[in-house]
């Protein structure tokens, strides 16, 4: 089968591409790869290449905005991206049968609860999780009209090998030993290890729907530091007591943005927040493995 992968030197589009390499893989990404655009602002020419599946994994990751302009980048990057990769294939006069988009739990807009399904409304209502919905759309019904098999992979936090965001600042924080655990670390996060989504995508393609994908664990904070400190032969991080971060997050409400806590980010961070893999369990068959043997190996 020929596969168009976007966004193939992220961190999740090279797992993908690794564990698929018996198929033939065509990169797309804005600097390297067999085609060289920038999907915020190109319609993509494929020229006479003809894909089986495509599996969408470029967009703007999940970071703070700082401003207005980073709202108008989810938006570019999330939505626009996505409308020009679809235009882009139309052109090529041909198809392809099945349609990945890699999504996240973030389109629900809830920062704390227990197993949260597909079923859940989305209200995501910042611009990360809102263009994530709006993205969702666009697939649905580009591959509704076009009867294309369309497959939606709604993900947490997403664990492997030099990981971006929160979860590398994370591992660096515990290698130089600065990172604490607040409240005990006890909040449960949902979250999943890119080789199972790589592994699972190709089967998920050929029977279609949305899921949300977990390690069936959601491992709390105190676990998933401790685990990482033992892989890296570093002392288990410290913790600070619920009060003493209470204030600091005081503080941090007058200072601003710019201070590392604030209520807002103590709530959240010592709020449960967990969805449900059942129906992917049901469905496709998916048998993760669990987040934490990941870091004891």
């Amino acid at each position: 089968m020929n596969i168009l992968v976007t966004g193939s030197t992220g961190f999740l589009g090279k797992e993908i591409i690794f564990h698929n390499s018996t198929q033939t893989i065509f990169s797309l990404n804005r600097n390297v790869g067999n085609y060289k655009f920038d999907l915020s602002t190109t319609i993509p020419d494929f020229g006479f290449d003809l894909f089986d599946i495509i599996i969408h994994t470029a967009g703007k990751a999940h970071l703070v905005p700082k401003n207005k302009n980073d709202d108008n980048t989810y938006f570019n990057v999330n939505v626009k991206g996505t409308q020009n990769l679809l235009k882009g294939i139309e052109l090529t006069g041909h198809l392809p049968n099945r349609f990945v988009f890699i999504s996240t739990v973030a389109v629900y807009g809830i920062e704390k609860g227990i197993d949260i399904d597909e079923n859940t409304p989305l209200l995501a209502k910042d611009p990360y999780g809102l263009s994530k919905v709006q993205a969702e759309q666009l697939v649905l019904d580009w591959c509704q009209k076009n009867k294309v098999i369309c497959t939606i992979l709604r993900l947490p936090l997403i664990v492997g090998e030099n990981p971006p965001g929160n979860l590398g600042a994370m591992i660096k924080g515990i290698n130089k030993g600065y990172y604490f655990n607040i409240a005990g670390g006890l909040a449960r996060k949902s979250m999943v290890l890119d080789e199972d989504v790589a592994k699972i995508i190709l089967k998920a393609s050929e029977i279609g729907g949305t899921y949300n994908l977990t390690d069936g664990n959601h491992p709390n904070f105190f676990e998933l530091s401790n685990a990482i400190a033992k892989q890296n032969r570093k002392s288990n991080p410290f913790n600070i007591p619920f009060f003493v971060s209470k204030s600091i997050a005081f503080f941090g409400d007058i200072i601003g943005d710019k201070f590392p806590l604030n209520s807002n980010k103590l709530k959240k961070i010592t709020s449960d927040l967990t969805f449900d893999d059942f129906k992917a369990r049901k469905v496709l068959g998916w048998k993760p493995n669990k987040v934490l043997d990941y870091y004891l190996r």
